[in-house]
């Protein structure tokens, strides 16, 4: 099994910044793309972005140019850093474990930005 445990949400001002951290637990990691998504008040979860062991990536059109996935697959872990950050970020973050046929979420995290 796959334990994703997110955390560093919190409450920032609008233009602010804030980096979740997203640690894995398990086997293998490495074999999994890993990714971030949101859920805000009312709306579906969405994707925010996503990344393969290799390092390649894919944003949200939303997020492109303020949002950064990393990935150490040596520490099990995954990090989103989100600058530049608009009320319309608000949203629930869960970071995402994905091999075929096989899904692994965290709990989320609460990130509000409002003044």
């Amino acid at each position: 099994q796959v334990q994703l445990v997110e955390s560093g949400g919190g409450l920032v001002q609008p233009g602010g910044s804030l980096r979740l951290s997203c640690a894995a637990s398990g086997n293998m990691i490495s074999r999994y793309i890993m990714g971030w998504y949101r859920q805000a008040p009312g709306k579906q979860r969405e994707l925010v972005a996503t990344i393969i062991s290799g390092g390649s990536t894919n944003y949200a059109d939303s997020v492109k140019g303020r949002f950064t996935i990393s990935r150490d697959n040596a520490k099990k872990t995954v990090d989103l850093q989100m600058n530049s950050l608009k009320p319309e970020d608000t949203a629930v973050y869960y970071c995402n474990a994905h091999r075929v046929l096989v899904d692994y979420w965290g709990q989320g995290t609460q990130v509000t930005v409002s003044s």
